[in-house]
């Protein structure tokens, strides 16, 4: 039996796909840095900024650490103004109600502490979490395990007791190379054939499938 699931946050737990975009354009616009939104939502899940290197790369457009740091703040700023604009999916709370109190539930995102202690705080949801880490709180971007592991290093889990839940080929890859198990579901913009090749153990296509969820983590 597992000792610990570890969840995902943008795509997985809450939709945030709409405010998240428009906060990266926002930073951007404002150095006249033009991509277009699926640029930024195929890369949701690796950090804010190695999201915006790569975007930055991919214009050809000149940066450094500190224009980076500028823009990871600006957009920071921008998802914390937009809170309103993201909601928890279909199931989300009904599986973390029916968890909590059974194993120990875990939230690893790549979105920024802020931005995470602000919408948990919002939604009254931080209480569900025994441990909460960020991309404040690691040196490497998934699909680098680093996330993982420190989580359920906090829970005092070992990676063959962890249960991931991921919506991303990097977080599925993540989550692998941790050597956790890993649960995909079809709630962010990857479909489920990209997902197979990741290879996951279990594939849903939403939180709603709560049986599904509870009978792989508790089985």
């Amino acid at each position: 039996m597992f000792e610990t699931v570890i969840f995902d946050w943008d795509g997985t737990l809450a939709d945030t796909r709409l405010a998240v975009v428009a906060s990266f354009q926002k930073a951007l616009k404002e150095i006249n840095c033009n991509i277009s939104d699926e640029f930024i939502e195929r890369r949701i899940g690796t950090g804010s900024a190695e999201t915006f290197r790569e975007i930055l790369r991919s214009t050809k457009t000149p940066f450094d650490e500190a224009l980076i740091k500028r823009l990871v703040e600006r957009k920071i700023q921008t998802e914390i103004e937009l809170a309103s604009w993201v909601k928890l999916f279909p199931g989300a709370l009904a599986l973390l109600e029916a968890l909590q109190g059974k194993i120990r539930l875990g939230l690893a995102s790549m979105n920024n502490r802020r931005v995470i202690t602000h919408l948990l705080n919002q939604m009254s949801i931080r209480s569900y979490f025994d441990a909460v880490l960020t991309a404040d709180d690691i040196a490497h971007s998934k699909p680098n395990p680093e996330i993982f592991l420190k989580c359920a290093s906090q829970l005092k889990s070992a990676p063959d007791k962890c249960v991931v839940v991921e919506d991303s080929i990097f977080g599925v890859n993540a989550a692998k190379a941790a050597g956790m198990k890993c649960i995909a579901v079809l709630t962010g913009v990857y479909g489920e054939a990209e997902l197979e090749k990741e290879k996951p153990d279990l594939i849903v296509k939403s939180l709603t499938e709560k049986s599904r969820i509870i009978s792989f983590v508790l089985a």
